[in-house]
């Protein structure tokens, strides 16, 4: 039997691959677009930037080095130049969609980078493998834009595995959903009427504010804002503001709020500064054809009638007065049990001194 070449031998000892093969090579070059692999065969494996990621802009000499070893998979044995073409991102890609469809079966939940905005929803990669989440599936509140979750990590669920037809579904929507359900039953298990809770304005109406309370939102009145009057909310809240609130009434869901609280009560010493005899000063607030109400503090009013204003006839209290004009009056009747005040301003006028009638012939 005759001695084999050296060539011979060398050909014996290389592997034979074929495509569709994983492989495992060491790299031993590496340029900005390209990687070169010894795979153990008579010729090397080329691994271009392509078939490394999906990022068009990655230089491979930042990611890759000379002597790492990598396991590829063989794309074609011959690419016509002699070499073997080889792919790192559908090896990856196919173990990732192993990884999608353990976690849809066992519906796992998943937490990955926001890698793409796209008109319809989100895109995320998970090992290589792209998962799609519709925007109708991104959160429980509807996202005008989208473009706020770029290069965010969230988390989600898979919903649909069919990597076939390329499509791999996520749900963002539902975690959220149960998470709010489970912060709702918590803080509804914690909280009573006459609590003072740390809440956080969620939104801002006409007629109140929404206050996240962690699982629930509860609705702050207009009327329940002051013990004075509010007459823009609006002016008074913006979207995030921290408050602390006190919990008015619970029912069933809803929440009631209030900031009028107790030991602010104006009327709490109301008696002593608007006993009857005081001489008192406020700003007139409204007016009616009776008479005029004003404002002595936040949340006390007083109504001064319209035969008190002057001993004079007055037809209308606007006749002679303004909104938003002070005016000194003195206290003539007080309620504490109906919080009534009466005022008159002619009870500090000098009354006019009647002529005599002149005698009679």
């Amino acid at each position: 039997m005759s001695e084999m070449s050296f060539e011979q031998m060398l050909e014996e000892s290389l592997k034979t691959i074929h495509n569709g093969q994983i492989v495992e090579g060491t790299v031993i070059d590496v340029k900005e677009d390209e990687v070169v692999l010894n795979i153990g065969y008579k010729a090397d494996g080329i691994l271009t930037r392509n078939e490394y990621t999906n990022e068009s802009n990655v230089d491979l000499r930042e990611v890759i080095k000379v002597g790492d070893t990598m396991e590829v998979k063989v794309l074609k044995v011959n690419d016509g130049d002699g070499q073997v073409q080889l792919t790192y991102k559908r090896l990856a890609a196919e173990k990732g969609n192993k990884r999608l469809e353990e976690a849809f079966e066992n519906h796992e939940v998943l937490t990955a980078t926001v890698a793409q905005v796209l008109n319809g929803g989100l895109s995320v990669v998970v090992d290589e493998a792209r998962v799609f989440i519709p925007a109708s599936l991104v959160s429980d509140t509807y996202e005008k834009n989208l473009d706020k979750f770029a290069g965010q990590e969230i988390e989600f669920v898979i919903t649909e595995f069919n990597p076939r037809r390329r499509r791999i579904i996520g749900d963002r929507k539902q975690l959220l959903v149960a998470k709010k359900a489970e912060m709702q039953k918590e803080l509804f298990e914690k909280i009573h009427v006459g609590d003072v809770v740390e809440g956080v304005v969620k939104n801002v109406t006409d007629f109140g504010a929404f206050i996240d309370l962690g699982g629930a939102d509860g609705l702050l009145h207009i009327s329940e804002m002051s013990w004075g009057r509010v007459e823009n909310p609006k002016k008074v809240f913006n979207v995030g503001d921290k408050v602390s609130v006190l919990i008015k009434e619970i029912n069933g869901t809803k929440i009631a709020l209030s900031l009028k609280f107790e030991d602010q009560n104006p009327w709490l010493t109301a008696a002593d500064k608007y006993a009857v005899g005081n001489v008192v000063t406020g700003k007139v607030a409204r007016m009616t054809d009776f008479g005029a109400f004003v404002e002595l503090e936040p949340g006390v009013d007083a109504l001064l009638h319209v035969s008190q204003i002057s001993h004079d006839h007055v037809d209308k209290p606007a006749d002679v007065l303004q909104i938003g004009q002070e005016i000194e009056a003195k206290v003539v009747d007080f309620n504490a049990d109906e919080k009534k005040i009466s005022l008159s301003m002619k009870a500090l006028e000098q009354a006019p001194v009647k002529e005599e009638a002149e005698d009679a012939e």
